[in-house]
């Protein structure tokens, strides 16, 4: 039977990574994770990996502007893909944020 599994992980208090998944018998059969920053007291979805919509596994880069650039990923399994999804997220937040905040203030 189909387990969902919905969490965050926090990075600190104003970063978090927002986690959804779905296993059966151990084997991950959906994932998304995403980064989220808090802005102006609203969680902001800033990178997102997933293999929703009947997609394959990819990235989406999102833009303050409400645009997203799609990076598709070729993986062995959506075990190892939530894997690199959460660990790519925790060594480069910092790196996204600052794009993020970069973009936004050339928008304004």
């Amino acid at each position: 039977m189909p387990m969902d599994k919905n969490f965050f992980a926090y990075l600190n208090a104003l970063n978090r990574i927002r986690v959804y998944g779905v296993t059966e018998r151990g084997k991950v059969k959906a994932i998304m994770c995403q980064y989220e920053t808090l802005i102006d007291g609203k969680w902001v979805a800033i990178i997102r990996y997933d293999c929703s919509h009947g997609q394959p596994f990819h990235k989406d880069i999102m833009f303050p502007n409400g645009d997203k650039e799609k990076q598709f990923i070729e993986i062995e399994s959506l075990n190892a893909a939530f894997d690199y999804a959460m660990q790519d997220i925790k060594d480069k937040w910092q790196f996204y944020l600052d794009r993020y905040v970069s973009n936004l203030r050339s928008e304004k």
